[in-house]
């Protein structure tokens, strides 16, 4: 019993021993760090030396700190770490290729329980990098790059100047990137490439001025992705495809993505579009499929949002406005909703430069109900308006506010089957104005019924040769939409005498 006491008190002393060693290890390198910390010499090595010898909290203090290689997190050799800076005041200064901070882990499976081995739980799960700057001083510089981590939170940085702001590569599990600023990055702020990653959220971020996009992926097998609630702007300049979020996959999968209630903006000479998806042509248009884009405000681009060889997407409840040339771009899409939207062009103060409108080309089964598309300026005397379909199939325009088109509310060229039904289309009395329907180009068992038209025009629904048919619908003249009493209108103090706030 007594040896038994023995040797437990000196286990004791040994593990204390070990932790003042260890402390006093860490206060040495902490000491050694303030001599770098103005960022005149390179200080990886010391850097390096904290991360090794952390016991899990690698501390970062505050001060600006060159490094001329990546800080390397290696959690199946080191285990467990977390790396912070001191509440944002830590800036690194990535001075070659690669990235400033790289976090190396070793799940191979995927986010079901089963899948996950043993040591992914107890040495490599939920490293989080947070509270501090990464400024890229090099062409070929990165933030930070994750190749597979399980649950790894990225949060509380700002990462700019560098080509990819964060980097996903390989496998990825769980990923979570908020409340953090990514600006002005060379290429891309959020980069998800050839990965395999399943659930990531991108959440409360600013994701601006970068020059290719501020979130993209390439290639890869990527299902589960949440954007919320950022202000992604003004990510333009690159020749390649270009915009806010570019999601592009020649050779695999693009799936199950929410973009909901964001921000999304840029200039109207800024080439590609606020939101960028183009689906693999072998299996198309199912290797880009389940998409969710609602509640967000998209505007000023060349286009705001283009889907191309894309199924089961659903875009609701946003307001797109100034697309230089078309708000919405569809082409060889399947199963799409468009429902619920505001699309116009820009503000009245503006100068109208923007053609904007929606254009569908080889699109079938596609269903436009309940938005508003308001001064539309898109099409040709011969071909195009507010809504234009070209050669689609069984697609159905329901219930939709068309307000001062340019040229046509809807054009249906070619195809077969679509139904133009319960819209409401108030023409404008200029000459440039074709017809509030048309449908032409050839197509075949086309319907045009029960719309509300207000038209200069004696007919302004326009079916050519046997491409279709119409019936019940209502025309009114201007005069008499210009003789009917107009709303009272109360002054910006007066509420009328019915207002809840007036009993």
């Amino acid at each position: 019993m007594q040896a038994c006491h023995r040797v437990l008190i000196f286990m004791t002393g040994v593990s204390c021993l070990l932790s003042a060693l260890a402390a006093y290890g860490q206060n040495a390198v902490l000491k050694e760090l303030q001599g770098f910390a103005d960022g005149q010499r390179a200080a990886t090595a010391a850097l390096q030396q904290l991360i090794d010898e952390s016991e899990g909290l690698v501390a970062i203090p505050a001060g600006t700190f060159l490094i001329d290689a990546p800080l390397k997190i290696d959690l199946p050799r080191q285990g467990y770490r977390s790396l912070c800076g001191a509440n944002g005041a830590t800036r690194l200064i990535m001075n070659c290729a690669g990235p400033a901070v790289q976090v190396l882990g070793d799940h191979q499976g995927t986010a079901h329980p089963d899948s996950v081995k043993e040591h992914t739980w107890e040495k490599e799960r939920f490293p989080i990098i947070s509270d501090l700057e990464i400024l890229g001083a090099h062409e070929q510089a990165d933030g930070i790059e994750l190749i597979r981590t399980m649950k790894c939170i990225v949060r509380n940085v700002l990462i700019r100047r560098c080509r990819y702001g964060i980097h996903l590569i390989e496998r990825n599990r769980n990923v979570i990137i908020a409340d953090s600023h990514i600006y002005d990055c060379l290429d891309t702020g959020v980069f998800l490439e050839e990965c395999n990653l399943h659930q990531i959220n991108i959440l409360g971020n600013h994701i601006s001025y970068s020059k290719r996009a501020g979130i993209r992926q390439f290639n890869g097998d990527v299902h589960n992705v949440q954007i919320t609630g950022n202000d992604i702007e003004y990510n333009a300049g690159s020749e390649e495809s270009s915009g806010e979020i570019v999601l592009e996959s020649p050779d695999s999968l693009i799936s199950e993505y929410s973009i909901t209630g964001n921000t999304l903006q840029a200039r109207p000479e800024n080439a590609g579009a606020n939101i960028l998806v183009l689906g693999a042509l072998e299996n198309s248009p199912y290797a880009a499929r389940t998409i969710a884009i609602s509640g967000n405000i998209i505007g000023d681009r060349d286009k705001n949002i283009v889907l191309c060889r894309v199924c089961r997407a659903t875009i609701s409840g946003n307001t797109l406005y100034g697309g230089k040339t078309l708000n919405l771009h569809f082409a060889q899409c399947r199963n799409i909703v468009l429902n619920g939207n505001n699309i116009g062009t820009r503000p009245s103060m503006h100068a109208a430069t923007h053609d904007d409108g929606v254009l569908l080309e080889d699109c079938i089964d596609c269903v436009i109900t309940s938005n508003i598309l308001s001064e539309h300026r898109f099409g040709t005397q011969e071909r195009g308006g507010a809504l234009t379909l070209l050669n689609p199939q069984r697609c159905r325009v329901a219930d939709c506010q068309i307000i001062h088109p340019r040229i046509r509310g809807v054009h249906v060229v070619g195809g077969m089957g679509c139904v133009i039904s319960d819209t409401s289309i108030m023409a404008p009395s200029t000459e440039d104005f074709r017809a509030a329907v048309e449908v032409s180009g050839g197509g075949r068992a086309h319907l045009v019924q029960n719309n509300w038209i207000c038209s200069v025009l004696a007919a302004p629904v326009v079916i050519e040769g046997t491409s279709g048919e119409a019936r019940n619908n209502t025309v009114v003249s201007r005069e008499e939409m210009e003789s009917a009493p107009a709303p009272a209108i109360s002054s910006q103090n007066e509420l009328p005498a019915s207002s809840p706030e007036r009993k």
